[in-house]
């Protein structure tokens, strides 16, 4: 191509953007706010499972095998059993408590350890000063440098926990010596003797690390030893302890990247509707410089680098602004976001270059996909039309066809039935793009139908408005695009939270049928009521009857986190007046074993279907059940089993309980009794008593404050919506100016101008409304049947704000109407008896 062709060419196209110089930098700010709330959730959650993985690398050291049991412990007895077979070289007993300290509402990982077993295996935690035999003392520990800082002491001070419901008091002998990641992890450090006697744990060990001999077969000598120990124990390598850690939160952390995604498809559907609205505007030159010899390539080439640039330079300034996000959200609400995956975890917020980079590429693809069918459209069109006035309309006859719209939401119709992969609901997704893009190619038809629906209006200007917008329900389509897409996802999304949120309001109110509950541990595992405790409770004068719970955690399958077996008070002939039932419950037949209800995990992941006989470790042994029934539980979502107190304690030995529920004589106030149940049992001012109404109070506020970032991500997207919608209809309204000039020489007012554009806005936002509204509704039954089901495997019932709904509506129309009516003004500015001159 010669110089003469290149000038014009690159003028039109740098004319274009420094033109349009508003609905550009929108553009740009959307696909900003998509890269920096994706980069900003990558940041968070990637650097808290990061140093959740550092610290479970840090505390396996060297280890080619680890062997798991019971979150309470195994007995010591296997440890002795293994340190003698042939191909181990070393074996290290380890005693790991989450210890609740006794002066502030936490809980710090002690890891009891034999430290010259331990030196072989795990040299990162080593001595961290001092003499090594200073570790042998039962009295002492060594903190890491991230726990002395949190706590605030130093060598020399003492620390106190919590122990059943006594205190013990423990001197930090010293601080330090931890390298590299190490030294951001929270952990303190003691001899295993001491741990066990210290912590009520004599003659139990948590994990045992081996570091097998040169030459032996690691995966061949792990499905041997398998075989071989107790029921409950599972021997897993040092990286599958990792992914299951991460597992725990994968689900949560895909579904905050999907929710981060949306922000950043409604920046790539602005993209389309400015990039649309601005190649039919310029038609005529797209068509003139095809006459002076420019290529249907070179034209696409260059309308897609217009795109790209607008999306290169969005992430540029996203990136930045994620990282800002981050820091802010970091300090707000904690790693975890409010989701509690991450509680006691203190990462440092790293570059991750390939986060960086894939969100950087995502927001230049979302540019690169919204420009490329408009820059398509204007290859194919034809030169000779396209330099005659009036040829826009072509451009918006290919939206028309219904087919590839229609296959896109029979597609996602057959995504919904489809199972998870992985145990991701990745066709759940999947159903949702395809529902939300097959809707958006059929909006012109249903723009169209709804128009033709509306009654002709009686003054001219509506009247006029209509008659427009019928004429033309391609650009009105366009202009909808970005607010149709966001406000359903924003519907959807509050329609899934606000069933979330009942459903789990009225799932406490079922679970918690008693006047008061006390809990012993509610930070750490170290507190615990022992049988003379229980029976003081129940003693005191005002209690009508208590019910005791033990709650143990448990390996069923090496490949996935523990599951929670709850030992309680329960009558297996009406089992659903303790816990939530999704359907009647087996009632118990002589001669068949013990009834154990499990939640909906467990029928989900494990296979356990009502009526299925089981087989469970308890004490080193397994235990025979069958499912009697299913209950609903949003509490646990790695799994749950409900089985009689009374034949736990059979089974195990262990009376202790770490919770009780309470039920109060007539005349017995919960304040009179909680008072004497702190000053009358030893130890009672460390149980955390609360009624129902404080536990569901405390339980909604940390759904709240989990969903805020939800909340935040949805209004992003209506903001994107929102500007979108005047972008689009600001190039629409400048693309007819003429039109406008027209109207003037016939005598129309500006005033009555003005009415028409905003009735233009009023019927589009109306429009818009309907459809997000419907379109939302549809997407939220699969967030709620689809998507979280096979995510967290929760069941729950629809339930549509309605109120919130309509005013969140009402806001929309009103800031869409007024939106349309200020770029309509201001594209009435200047001389319209010029723009219609323009086309003479």
């Amino acid at each position: 191509m010669s110089a003469s062709q290149v000038s014009p060419a690159r003028a039109v196209f740098a004319g274009a953007l420094l033109e349009n110089k508003a609905r550009s930098a929108l553009a740009v700010l959307a696909i900003a706010l998509g890269v920096a709330l994706g980069y900003a959730v990558q940041l968070i959650t990637e650097s808290a499972v990061n140093e959740q993985a550092l610290g479970a690398q840090l505390l396996s050291g060297n280890a080619d095998l680890q062997i798991r049991g019971p979150r309470r412990g195994f007995d010591e007895a296997i440890y002795a059993q293994l340190a003698r077979l042939p191909e181990v070289a070393v074996a290290s007993p380890v005693i790991e408590i989450d210890a609740r300290l006794a002066d502030r509402d936490d809980a710090l990982q002690i890891i009891g350890q034999d430290v010259f077993r331990a030196a072989a295996v795990t040299p990162a935690t080593g001595v961290v000063s001092g003499d090594r035999l200073d570790l042998l003392r039962p009295d002492v520990l060594f903190l890491s440098p991230a726990a002395a800082a949190w706590l605030g002491v130093g060598a020399g001070d003492r620390l106190r926990f919590q122990v059943a419901l006594g205190v013990i008091s423990l001197r930090v002998e010293g601080v330090g010596g931890v390298a590299g990641a190490g030294a951001r992890q929270r952990f303190a450090r003691m001899d295993i003797a001491g741990a066990q006697t210290a912590f009520d744990r004599l003659g139990l060990l948590t994990r045992v690390d081996l570091r097998l001999k040169p030459g032996v077969d690691v995966g061949a000598f792990r499905e041997r030893l398998q075989a071989q120990l107790p029921a409950g124990l599972a021997v897993d390598r040092a990286q599958d302890t990792l992914a299951i850690a991460a597992g725990v939160s994968r689900a949560y952390r895909i579904n905050m990247d999907i929710l981060a995604l949306v922000a950043l498809f409604t920046g790539g559907l602005l993209v389309f509707s400015t990039q649309v609205l601005s190649v039919v505007r310029r038609r005529p030159y797209f068509a003139l410089l095809r006459v002076l010899g420019m290529t249907r390539s070179r034209l696409v080439a260059l309308l897609v680098a217009e795109a790209a640039l607008l999306g290169a330079i969005g992430s540029s300034l996203g990136i930045p602004a994620g990282w800002l996000l981050a820091y802010m959200a970091e300090r707000l609400t904690g790693p975890d976001l409010g989701s509690g995956y991450f509680a006691g975890v203190a990462p440092t917020l790293t570059l991750l270059p390939a986060a960086l980079a894939l969100c950087f590429a995502l927001g230049v693809a979302a540019a690169l996909l919204g420009g490329l069918l408009p820059a398509l459209e204007a290859a194919r069109a034809a030169p000779a039309l396209a330099l005659r006035a009036g040829d826009e309309a072509r451009a918006f006859a290919r939206l028309r066809p219904i087919g590839p719209g229609l296959t896109l939401l029979a597609l996602a119709t057959l995504c919904v039935f489809a199972p998870p992969v992985a145990g991701l609901p990745l066709f759940g997704y999947a159903a949702i793009a395809l529902l939300l893009l097959g809707t958006l190619l059929l909006l012109p038809r249903f723009v169209g139908i709804a128009l033709a629906l509306m009654p002709i209006p009686r003054r001219a200007a509506p009247q006029l408005a209509l008659a427009q917008l019928r004429g033309a329900p391609g650009p009105a389509a366009v202009t909808l695009a970005a607010i149709v897409a966001s406000l359903s996802l924003m519907v959807a999304m509050a329609i899934m939270v606000a069933s979330f949120r009942q459903a789990l309001d009225a799932w406490l109110i079922d679970i918690l049928p008693a006047e008061l509950y006390v809990r012993a541990n509610a930070g750490g595992d170290s507190g615990y009521m022992d049988a003379a405790d229980q029976a003081r409770i129940a003693s005191l004068p005002g209690v009508l009857r208590v019910e005791f719970l033990r709650e143990q955690q448990l390996v069923l399958d090496p490949a996935r986190p523990r599951v929670v077996l709850l030992a309680r008070m329960i009558d297996a002939a009406e089992p659903g007046r303790r816990l939530p039932l999704v359907r009647p419950a087996l009632m118990p037949v002589a001669d068949s074993a013990p009834p154990m209800w499990v939640n909906e995990t467990m029928v989900d992941v494990y296979g356990f279907t009502p009526g299925k006989v089981v087989d469970i470790p308890l004490a080193g042994k397994s235990a025979r059940f069958i499912v009697a029934g299913v209950w609903r539980d949003y509490a646990r979502p790695q799994g749950a089993m409900v089985i009689e107190r009374a034949r736990y304690v059979a089974l195990t030995g262990d009376e202790d309980a770490t919770a009780a529920a309470l039920w109060l004589e007539p005349g017995t106030t919960a304040e009179k009794f909680s008072a004497a149940l702190r000053a009358d049992v030893p130890g009672g001012a460390r149980l955390d008593i609360a009624s129902p109404g404080e536990i569901r109070e405390v339980s909604l506020h940390i759904f709240d404050r989990t969903f805020a970032v939800t909340y935040a991500l949805e209004l992003a997207a209506v903001a994107i919506g929102l500007c979108g919608l005047s972008s689009s209809f600001g190039a629409l309204v400048l693309s007819r100016r003429r039109e406008f000039g027209v109207l003037r020489h016939l005598g129309m007012t500006r005033c009555q101008i003005g009415t028409m554009l905003a009735t233009e806005g009023l019927l589009l936002s109306g429009i818009g409304l309907i459809a997000g509204l419907c379109l939302g509704t549809v997407i939220s039954l699969i967030l709620i049947q689809v998507v979280n089901r096979q995510s967290f495997h929760w069941g729950m019932a629809m339930s549509i704000p309605w109120s919130a709904l309509a005013a969140a509506a009402l806001l929309v129309l009103v800031l869409s109407t007024l939106t349309a009516l200020v770029t309509g003004r201001r594209a009435l500015g200047g001389d319209l008896v010029q723009a219609v001159k323009d086309d003479w």
